[in-house]
C-alpha cells in the first residue's frame, strides 16, 4: 500500500492511499473458504457449492468490507505515525469514477490539522482586574434585606405604603408570565407605586416596563426575561395582585445571628456587618474572576491570529451528531462555535508552554473543598474529613463528573496563569460600579 499526504493549504491536507490486491487478497480468500460450507445456491447442496459461484455471489461484498478494514486500519496507523494533531476526524472525499474492479483502488481522506501559531499572554493590553468592595449602602441594604426575610408577614386588606405585594406580572405578546414578591418601594417613580395604593388581591395593575425600577437588572428577575432582552423591552404589563402584606421586622439578636451563621459566629451588629461583608467581597471577587477570565479570552482571541480549516469542518460538522445537520445548519453551526475552538486551542498552547497539567491530587482538593462549600450552605459547618472524603470518593466515580471537574481546575489554573502574565491593572471599585464596567451601563 502506498500513503501520502498532499497539502491543499497550512491546515487543510488530503491522505491519499492507493490499495493493491496483495493488501487484500489473502483475507479475502480466507473469507470465501469460511463462507463455502455455509454457501446456499439454487441446484446445489448446502456446502457443496462450487468454488467459483460462492466467489460470484459473494466475493463483491468481501472484497469491498476486507479492503475498508485495511484502509481503515492503514489511515489509524499513518495519523499515528506522522503525528497529525487533527481538528475533526478524516472525510472520505467521493470519486464519482472509482470503481471495484480496477487493479488499483485509490481512497482519499480530507483532514483538518491544529493551525500552528505563536502565542503572546504578555502582550500589552488594556485588561483590568477588579476588586470589588461591599460599601455601607450595600451592607445596610442587606441588612434589611434579613430582618425583611426573617420577619413577620402581616396580611393587609388594602396596598398601604410599605406593603409587599405578590403577585404575578404577564404579557401574552411576550411570553411574560412570572409570579414574584415586589416591594412598592423597588419602583423607579413614586407614582408608579402610587397606582398600587388601595389596591386589593384580585385586582391588576397595569405598568410599563420602561424605567420601572432603578437598575433596569431587576426587570430581570420579576419578569424572568434575559439580559438580551431587558434593556429593549418597553411594553405594558398586568400585575395580578394575590398577596398583600406588611412586614414586622425581625429583631438583630443573638437568637437571629445563630439562625444565620451558626451558634456563636456573630454576637453584635458590628460583627454581623463584618460578616456581610466578607461574605459579599468573597462573592464578588468570583464575579470579578469570571471578568478578568472573559476580558483576557476576549483579548486573546481577537490578537492571537491564525487560520482554521473552516470549510473541512464545516463539511465535517454536518457528518456527526445523532441528526445530520445542512449545509446550511453546518454554516451556523461554525459560525457559533469559531471564538470557542480558538479559545480552545489557544488555552491548550498555554497549558502546553506552562506545563500546566491537571493531577489526581488537584482533582481531589478541588472536590474536598467543593463538598465542604457545599455542605456549608446547607448548615453543615464542620463535617468530619471522614464524611467529606465519603462524598469525594463517591464524587470522583463518575467520569461525567470527573470530567465536569477537571474542566474546572483547569479553568482556576487557566485564571492564575493569565493573572501572572498577562499582568491587569488593578482597579478597586464599588458593587454598582463593577456592575457599570460589565455590562457597559
Amino acid at each position: 500500500m502506498d500513503i501520502k499526504r498532499v497539502a491543499t493549504d497550512a491546515v487543510t491536507e488530503t491522505i491519499v492511499m492507493t490499495v493493491v490486491q496483495m493488501d487484500y487478497k489473502g483475507q479475502v480468500a480466507k473469507r470465501i473458504n469460511e463462507k463455502m460450507p455455509l454457501a446456499t445456491v439454487k441446484g446445489f447442496r448446502k456446502g457443496a457449492v462450487p468454488k467459483d459461484l460462492v466467489e460470484k455471489q459473494y466475493g463483491k461484498a468481501i472484497k469491498q468490507e476486507e479492503v475498508q478494514k485495511v484502509v481503515d486500519l492503514a489511515l489509524e496507523r499513518f495519523v499515528q505515525s506522522e503525528r497529525l494533531n487533527l481538528l475533526g476526524t478524516p472525510l472520505a472525499k467521493v470519486n464519482e469514477d472509482f470503481s471495484w474492479d480496477t487493479e488499483e483502488l485509490v481512497f482519499e481522506y480530507e483532514i483538518g490539522l491544529v493551525p500552528n501559531f505563536e502565542l503572546d499572554l504578555e502582550a500589552k493590553n488594556d485588561i483590568v482586574k477588579y476588586v470589588v468592595s461591599a460599601d455601607d449602602k450595600l451592607i445596610e441594604g442587606q441588612v434589611e434585606r434579613i430582618q425583611k426575610q426573617f420577619g413577620k408577614a402581616i396580611p393587609q386588606d388594602a396596598v398601604v405604603a410599605g406593603s409587599d405585594l405578590t403577585g404575578t406580572f404577564t404579557n401574552e405578546e411576550k411570553g411574560i408570565n412570572n409570579t414574584t414578591t415586589i416591594a412598592l418601594d423597588m419602583f423607579k417613580d413614586k407614582a408608579t407605586a402610587d397606582k398600587f395604593i388601595g389596591k386589593k388581591v384580585g385586582d391588576v395593575v397595569t405598568v410599563n416596563t420602561k424605567d420601572l425600577f432603578e437598575d433596569v437588572h431587576q426587570l430581570m428577575d420579576v419578569l424572568k426575561v434575559s439580559h438580551d432582552e431587558v434593556h429593549e423591552l418597553a411594553v405594558d404589563v398586568d400585575f395580578t395582585i394575590e398577596a398583600v402584606n406588611t412586614t414586622e421586622m425581625a429583631e438583630l439578636n443573638q437568637e437571629l445571628f445563630d439562625k444565620l451563621f451558626g451558634a456563636g459566629t456573630v454576637a453584635s451588629l458590628e460583627e454581623l456587618k463584618a460578616k456581610i461583608k466578607e461574605d459579599a467581597e468573597s462573592q464578588f471577587a468570583q464575579q470579578a474572576d469570571q471578568k478578568l477570565l472573559a476580558d483576557v479570552q476576549d483579548f486573546l482571541i481577537e490578537n492571537t491570529k491564525f487560520d482554521l480549516p473552516s470549510e473541512f469542518l464545516k463539511k465535517w460538522l454536518q457528518t456527526v451528531g445523532e441528526k445530520k445537520l445542512s449545509p446550511e445548519e453546518a454554516e451556523v453551526e461554525y459560525a457559533r462555535s469559531e471564538r470557542g475552538l480558538r479559545f480552545q486551542l489557544i488555552e491548550g498552547r498555554a497549558m502546553a508552554t506552562s506545563d500546566i497539567k491537571v493531577t489526581f491530587e488537584d482533582l481531589k482538593t478541588f472536590t474536598t473543598k467543593s463538598i465542604r462549600q457545599q455542605m456549608a450552605q446547607f448548615g453543615q459547618t464542620n463535617p468530619t474529613d471522614e464524611e467529606v472524603q465519603g462524598i469525594v470518593a463517591r464524587v470522583l466515580s463518575n467520569q461525567d463528573e470527573v470530567k465536569r471537574l477537571s474542566d474546572q481546575v483547569v479553568g482556576e489554573k487557566m485564571l492564575e496563569l493569565f493573572k501572572e502574565k498577562a499582568n491587569p491593572t488593578t482597579k478597586e471599585v464599588t458593587y454598582d460600579e463593577f456592575i457599570a464596567a460589565s455590562y457597559g451601563e
